[in-house]
């Protein structure tokens, strides 16, 4: 498999936000005409960090760009620095760090954007859209992600957060438009009953008059490959999650990108009765295990 190039990537502009605020502070290194282990030793650091905040291999913290200004006699350009830092820091937040205090919380700053969004585009290749979700799809999801990232425990209150978000559906003001693959409907993330379940959900779902759902069947030809899932909020932010990351993309050209890519997928997925035709045929396909279960 040929990956994608670097332009095209989300966390490539991450990587290369930090090398740029790690050349900016090589520039006040030099600058200041100071060797980088005699920035280390006027720090009491390991020489190998000055290295890797340099070169990018390490993220600084505000106590590191702080110190770093104020040792270079640079302290004029440590508001600039930090707002590299915390820009940097929105666009790539690790999991560890957003759902340190649990599932719960993330789902309400979710419901504050969803608030203020007119139009959502998503697009999944391999899981069903949260706000499509069925209570039990949801559970399975946050289980996995508690497994993983060895969170603390609150699956309740984050199916719960869930639920509420997804009153939005109902709202007139509000406008839909989810692409899905096959391979989203027919991967087994949980039960086979769970999913003829959440299966059923999304043909009720698709008949909503605010609601678009595409699915992109096994024979259509792609336009664009779908390397990863993501959402697009209006025209001002595209959210892609990442096994260890959420990348929070808000630059024009990025949101332009993958605007454009959304659409490519959307134009060769079918719709309405078609797109229904698409999911019942996979209800059909997970029914015999479900009575073999015993379900």
């Amino acid at each position: 498999m040929t990956l994608p190039p670097n332009n095209t990537s989300g966390s490539s502009n991450v990587h290369e936000a930090r090398d740029a605020l790690g050349k900016r502070l090589r520039e006040l290194r030099q600058a200041a005409d100071m060797s980088g282990r005699q920035l280390a030793e006027s720090l009491s650091w390991p020489p190998s960090k000055v290295s890797k905040l340099e070169n990018g291999r390490q993220t600084p913290t505000d106590d590191d760009i702080r110190k770093w200004a104020a040792v270079t006699g640079s302290e004029g350009e440590t508001e600039a620095l930090l707002a590299s830092l915390h820009t940097l820091e929105v666009q790539h937040a690790e999991w560890q760090r957003i759902l340190r205090t649990g599932l719960r919380p993330h789902q309400q700053e979710l419901i504050s954007w969803d608030q203020r969004t007119r139009l959502f585009r998503a697009f999944e290749a391999t899981v069903i859209p949260g706000l499509l979700q069925t209570p039990e799809y949801a559970r399975a999801r946050f289980a996995e992600g508690i497994r993983r990232l060895k969170l603390p425990n609150d699956i309740n209150e984050a199916v719960a957060g869930r639920a509420r978000r997804q009153e939005i559906l109902y709202r007139p003001d509000k406008r839909f438009h989810f692409v899905l693959t096959e391979a989203a409907l027919r991967f087994r993330l949980c039960a086979p009953d769970v999913m003829i379940g959440q299966l059923d959900r999304m043909v009720s779902l698709s008949q909503l008059p605010n609601v678009r759902l595409g699915i992109i069947s096994f024979e259509a030809q792609y336009a664009t490959s779908p390397w990863h899932g993501f959402w697009i909020y209006d025209n001002e932010r595209v959210l892609v999650e990442t096994l260890s990351a959420e990348l929070d993309l808000r630059q024009p050209q990025e949101i332009e990108l993958y605007g454009s890519a959304f659409e490519q997928l959307a134009a060769v997925a079918s719709y309405g009765r078609a797109a229904r035709a698409i999911i019942n045929r996979v209800i059909e396909a997970f029914a015999p295990d479900t009575s073999e279960d015993g379900s």
